[in-house]
């Protein structure tokens, strides 16, 4: 089982990397929607994709705007595009409002109600709430033996109401939007730095971590100091955009 990293960056691109967007190619599960997205074209396995946002903030749901031309090149049969229903509402009357995008891909949307969804063979996920300005939710998928987790927009700390939830995967990706010299920035904008994240990953006794949704303005080749967080989680790396990540 692998996921590809579309966009590993937060809040705008940069040179280096684009806004959130992972994809699942065997569970035709996309997490996220960002800038990342029209890089998926060459992965989407037909029939159908489902979409699932964690929430309306631009930087997560503007790649939906990409499907137009994703999907005339690689036709799917079915595109659902999951969220709350709060979330659904603001993509359909702002980010596809006529005056500022008046054609609509050809996706559904499809608000979450149930906390488990089944997924088309082997697998289910599940949702759970984030604190975030705006709200925000988090993801853990299990299929065919595998599990993963994705938590992004929240500011970690070790006991994190969705320590729980995450506890025990193969694979979670958490943002890391700073170093820990900015920890008073993460906190105050919702987000996370880099030693409450490793200590979250390490009391949830998850296998590996990959940090995503990193600074774009962040020009260092380790923007969030990898030696330290290893010396907490050995298990720990930088995402990329393109990487192929197994669990």
């Amino acid at each position: 089982m692998k996921i590809l990293l579309l966009g590993t960056a937060g809040y705008h691109p940069g040179e280096r990397r684009h806004t959130p967007c992972l994809l699942i190619p065997e569970c035709r599960v996309m997490l996220d929607a960002g800038t990342g997205l029209f890089r998926a074209a060459a992965h989407l396995q037909p029939p159908r994709l489902d979409i699932f946002l964690t929430h309306a903030h631009l930087d997560h749901i503007v790649g939906l705007t990409y499907l137009l031309s994703v999907l005339h090149v690689r036709p799917l049969e079915k595109v659902c595009v999951h969220g709350t229903p709060a979330t659904l509402e603001a993509v359909r009357e702002h980010l596809f409002a006529a005056a500022v995008f008046p054609v609509a891909p050809p996706f559904e949307f499809c608000p979450l109600a149930a906390e488990r969804i089944e997924l088309t063979g082997a697998g289910a996920l599940t949702h759970f709430p984030l604190e975030h300005p705006g709200g925000s939710l988090g993801y853990r998928l299990e299929w065919s033996g595998h599990s993963m987790a994705y938590v992004t927009d929240t500011t970690a700390r070790p006991d994190a109401p969705y320590l729980d939830r995450i506890r025990g995967v193969d694979l979670l990706l958490h943002e890391c939007y700073v170093p820990d010299r900015q920890a008073d920035f993460a906190r105050m904008t919702g987000h996370s730095h880099t030693a409450a994240v490793v200590e979250l990953a390490r009391q949830a006794g998850v296998g590996r971590l990959v940090l995503v949704h990193l600074n774009p303005m962040a020009t260092e080749a380790d923007p969030v100091g990898l030696d330290a967080a290893r010396a907490v989680f050995p298990q720990t790396t930088l995402g990329e955009d393109g990487m192929e990540v197994e669990f």
